[in-house]
């Protein structure tokens, strides 16, 4: 049974780097990005995913590294 992509269930079409809360659903506790497969999310949209972490990183919104 394959899980369905949370953004494509939720209708959610452009991933902001804004919008935290949406982005740490599918960071680890190490803020380390979780993979296609375990997080069900489709290809399109796990590249918007990373993009969208990147720049969440870079503007301090989300951590690189959390201990």
């Amino acid at each position: 049974m394959n899980k369905q992509c949370y953004f494509s269930q939720n209708n959610i079409r452009n991933i902001d780097y804004k919008d935290t809360e949406i982005l740490k659903k599918f960071l680890n506790p190490h803020a380390r990005m979780i993979s296609r497969k375990k997080s069900g999310v489709c290809a399109k949209s796990q590249r918007q995913l990373a993009v969208a972490v990147k720049r969440a990183r870079f503007m301090g919104l989300l951590p690189f590294v959390a201990r």
